[in-house]
């Protein structure tokens, strides 16, 4: 099992290494036991992370009791629900690479034999699962759980709540006191934010890759039975050690349909698409924009989950979790059974051993009667989209939209068209220049969004940009435009008052605009510089791939 901690432990050559290990605290027991990182995303600025460093030291306490030596240490995060908005934003899709290489970078250096990750908000998890990768090693995640929802006034509040009640303030519809009072009650306390967002889809989707323990991606950041994972995680990552069970061993094209199927099934987040872009092609593993229609087009949504319906992770918790709703997909034949996962066990022995959904529970539809009968996350083509696009359709707002074009070179300049009343019902709001070399950093979305909802236009105008949504965005929306403006995509060169057709039954994206119009508006054209000129945003927009293979900087 010390495949890898021998040379700094037990080798006479490197003295030094031991010198520094026997400093820490580490006894001559412990330089013949396999060396653990046991990393988290902790930071107390911001609820998805604020009780990780505690996870942390329980995760740390089952590793020595598994008899291994485990060693801690943190790497960053980016708070969304803080960023979204504002120019931080750019920071947050920067950051999972940030993760990624920060984690390889400590294991890889220090020699050690396995890694246990325990991250909290969404960037966290793809970022762990692209380290785990990168090195291969034995390795597993213990996702940092969910937050409990807030209340004000009988309603269940969450993050959403409270920019979507900046939207009711522009309108005119919220008094400055319950304004207030929605957002001091949106955020009870640690977790990460609790519909079927970025982190719990993210979580949702790794669980099911089999890179997480049974249950952990809705179990509740507080509680016991958060606590019971942790301190299986030692065990469980010895029982891989003795294996030399690997995420390469485990990581298939089978298993990246699972976790997409789970996606789907669940109704999560835009997000997941860019990431699991990502992970696959970090693993080596072809998995494509047409593959995610593909299995879009087979693969129905039955959970009625925020922020398009009406349960949080917590209602998923109290039903028997991921793995019931895993149990029930796999009797209905969505799902590989012959999977691996970090147990050493494929997904149908971990299922097998798990409750079903209950009867009469309202939160999880049957495949015979769905939400909807094809997936909401549709990857359109077009004029507007020749590499592609991700379109978040619910079925509420309808499978086709078509306006005139508002256009914003910015997410700052739309939200001031929405609060002065730019922005119309019939409109296609444009976004563009936010995507992840023109931003730099692709970033989400959320705010405009929440504000259209707030102000009551989410059914009557649909909103299209080069950037990205949030898991908490809602209404007809169309992100991850590609090529993206930057780099001379048709959004580019729209015009307020264009004509735009969203056709999500045919998975088509079209400006009404002739060949002859658009060779002539090409031609008119500057591509523009970079917006910053050093730093970590620079490095990433002079690297990034586009957003259709998963905005990757390898």
């Amino acid at each position: 099992m010390k495949k890898y901690s021998h040379l700094v432990t037990l080798d006479d050559a490197q003295p030094a290494s031991q010198a520094m290990l026997y400093g820490v605290g580490l006894t001559e027991e412990d330089m013949h036991k396999p060396l653990v990182g046991v990393v988290s995303n902790w930071y107390e600025g911001n609820t998805c992370n604020m009780h990780l460093r505690d996870l942390a030291a329980a995760v740390k306490r089952g590793v020595k009791k598994a008899g291994l030596v485990g060693l801690e240490f943190t790497t960053i995060g980016v708070s969304d629900g803080i960023a979204n908005g504002t120019e931080g934003m750019r920071y947050s899709l920067v950051s999972r690479e940030l993760i990624a290489d920060s984690i390889e970078a400590v294991v890889g250096a220090h020699y050690y034999d396995g890694l246990i990750t325990i991250p909290g908000c969404d960037k966290n998890m793809p970022g762990s699962v692209m380290a785990m990768i990168r090195l291969n090693r034995p390795s597993l995640m213990v996702y940092g759980g969910t937050i409990a929802t807030g209340e004000y006034q009988g309603k269940k509040l969450n993050i959403v709540s409270a920019f979507e009640a900046l939207g009711e303030k522009y309108a005119g519809t919220i008094t400055p006191e319950d304004f207030r009072a929605v957002v001091r009650h949106s955020c009870p306390g640690p977790g990460a934010c609790g519909g079927m967002y970025t982190a719990n889809t993210m979580s949702s989707a790794i669980e099911a890759l089999g890179f997480s323990l049974p249950y952990s991606a809705s179990n509740p950041a507080v509680g016991k039975a958060k606590q019971r994972e942790c301190a299986a995680a030692g065990k469980a990552l010895r029982a891989l050690l003795e294996r030399d069970l690997k995420p390469l061993d485990i990581l298939s094209r089978e298993s990246f349909e699972n976790a997409f199927r789970v996606v789907t099934v669940m109704g999560g987040s835009t997000n997941a698409v860019l990431h699991l872009l990502a992970i696959a092609r970090t693993a080596g593993i072809p998995f494509t924009l047409a593959d995610v229609q593909q299995l879009s087009a087979r693969t129905p949504v039955l959970a009625d989950m925020k922020p398009s319906g009406k349960y949080h992770m917590e209602d998923v918790h109290g039903i028997g979790g991921i793995p019931a709703v895993m149990k029930y997909l796999l009797a209905e034949k969505l799902l590989h059974g012959d999977c691996l996962t970090v147990t050493g066990k494929t997904i149908r022995e971990n299922l097998s051993r798990v409750p079903g959904l209950p009867d009469g529970q309202n939160i999880i539809a049957p495949v015979s009667q769905p939400l909807l009968a094809q997936g909401h996350l549709r990857i359109l083509y077009g004029n507007l989209a020749e590499e592609g696009s991700v379109a978040k359709i619910s079925g509420k707002e309808g499978e086709r939209f078509e306006g005139t074009a508002v256009v914003f070179d910015n997410e700052f300049e739309c939200i001031e068209g929405i609060r002065s009343g730019k922005v119309q019902a019939g409109q296609v709001v444009v976004i563009r220049y936010e995507g992840p070399k023109g931003a730099p950093g692709m970033p989400e979305m959320l705010k405009p969004t929440s504000a259209i909802m707030g102000k009551g236009l989410g059914n009557s105008i649909a909103l299209i940009t080069d950037g990205r949504f949030s898991g908490g965005t809602h209404g007809f929306v169309v992100g991850h435009i590609t090529p993206e403006a930057f780099d001379g995509g048709l959004i580019a060169l729209l015009q307020d008052g264009d004509r735009i057709t969203i056709d999500a039954q045919h998975n088509q994206i079209n400006a009404h605009l002739s060949e002859a119009e658009i060779a002539r508006r090409r031609q008119a054209w500057t591509a523009p510089d970079f917006k910053v000129k050093k730093g970590i945003l620079y490095k990433y927009a002079r690297q990034v791939s586009s957003a259709s293979t998963g905005c990757v900087t390898d």
